[in-house]
C-alpha cells in the first residue's frame, strides 16, 4: 500500500510517498481502508523531533492520527463495510496511508451527514475540546469560559461544544476570524491584536488552546475556585497537570484519550446540528508537505485534511 513516510527528523522536506506492507489482521484490532486523514500540530512536533523524549529516536514513521474510512474487519458491534472515523491513540501516527489498523475502542460509526473529509477532521480535535471542557474544566450551564485560540482546529470545535454544553464561550482570535467564531456560536469575542485576553476578570474557566495564555497569566482572570486547562504539553504544564490529578493544583493539562463513547458524543452533536467541522484545506498525499508547512504557521483556520481516496 502507499503511505506518506519519513525516517529522519527535520523539515517537511523529509516526507515522501512509499510502498509499505499492509497491516496484518490482529486480535482486538480492525483494519480500515482510509479515505481521509487530518493533520494536527502533533504531527509537526513529532516530525521535527520536538517529542523525541516521548516517541524515541529516528525510525520510519507515517504521520496522521485522525482517520475516516471503511471498515475491512468486524469491530465489536461495527461490521465490515461500515463507514467509520477515529483517532489513533499512538505517538507514532500511521493515518496517512491507504490502510491502517487500530483497536476496536478507537473507532466509531461516522456521522451520516458528513463526508469522509469532514469526518476525518473531527476525532483528535473534537475529543480534545470535549474532554477539556467537560472533564477537566467541569463546565456547567451558564458558566463563562475563555477560549484562547478559538479559530484553529480545536478552537472552532471548542466554541461549538461549549455552547452545546450550555457554557458561554468567549472566543479569542484575530480580527480576520471574528465573524467565523461568532457564526459558530461564541457568546463574546476578543480580538487579541487589540485587547489582551489576560485583562479579563471573573471568568469561571480558561481553556488555553493556543498556548499564549499560561497559568501565570490566566490565574488573575478567574473567579475564586475558577478552573484552568491547557492543550499545550510544556514542561510546567505537565508538572501542574500531574499535581492536578493529585488534587494539589487547579491547572489541568488535557491529554486526549481515544474512545468510542466520545466519538459517539461527537457524532450525536453533528447529527443534531450542534457541531460542524471547519476544513480549511483539502490536499492530496503528494501535497502532504504543503499541509505540514501550513500547520507550522500556527495560522490554520480550522483543519487541514489529506484525502487518500476519492
Amino acid at each position: 500500500m502507499k503511505a506518506v513516510v519519513y525516517e529522519t527528523y527535520g523539515s517537511a522536506d523529509v516526507l515522501r510517498i512509499e510502498e509499505i506492507p499492509d497491516p496484518a489482521p490482529r486480535k482486538g484490532w480492525a483494519r480500515v481502508e482510509v479515505h481521509a486523514t487530518a493533520l494536527n500540530p502533533k504531527d509537526v512536533l513529532v516530525r521535527k523531533g520536538k517529542m523525541r523524549w516521548l516517541v524515541g529516536g529516528e525510525r520510519q514513521r507515517t504521520p496522521g492520527y485522525d482517520i475516516a474510512g471503511v471498515l475491512l474487519d468486524d469491530a465489536d458491534g461495527l461490521t465490515a463495510g461500515t463507514e467509520v472515523f477515529g483517532m489513533i491513540q499512538s505517538n507514532h501516527g500511521g493515518g496517512c496511508a491507504e490502510v491502517v489498523s487500530l483497536p476496536f475502542a478507537q473507532l466509531g460509526a461516522k456521522p451520516n451527514t458528513l463526508s469522509m473529509v469532514e469526518a476525518a477532521s473531527l476525532p483528535l480535535a473534537g475529543m480534545t475540546a470535549l474532554q477539556a471542557l467537560r472533564d477537566e474544566l467541569l463546565l456547567q450551564e451558564g458558566q463563562t469560559v475563555l477560549l484562547n485560540g478559538a479559530s484553529g482546529g480545536v478552537g472552532t470545535l471548542a466554541v461549538q461544544i461549549c455552547r452545546a454544553l450550555g457554557g458561554k464561550g468567549i472566543a479569542v482570535c484575530s480580527s480576520r476570524n471574528l465573524s467565523l467564531v461568532q457564526e459558530l456560536g461564541a457568546f463574546e469575542t476578543i480580538d487579541y491584536t487589540q485587547t489582551s485576553p489576560a485583562e479579563r476578570r471573573n471568568l469561571d474557566a480558561v481553556f488555553d488552546i493556543f498556548g499564549s495564555l499560561p497559568w501565570e497569566k490566566a490565574r488573575h482572570c478567574l473567579v475564586k475556585g475558577g478552573r484552568y486547562c491547557t492543550a499545550i504539553p510544556k514542561p510546567k504544564a505537565i508538572l501542574r497537570g500531574s499535581l492536578r490529578r493529585l488534587g494539589l493544583h487547579r491547572a489541568a493539562l488535557v491529554v486526549v484519550k481515544s474512545r468510542r463513547s466520545d466519538l459517539d458524543v461527537l457524532r450525536n452533536l453533528v447529527e443534531n446540528e450542534q457541531l460542524r467541522p471547519i476544513v480549511e484545506k483539502v490536499l492530496t498525499m503528494e501535497e502532504s508537505a504543503e499541509g505540514h508547512r501550513h500547520i507550522e504557521t500556527k495560522r490554520a483556520r480550522g483543519k487541514v485534511v489529506i484525502q487518500i481516496k476519492e
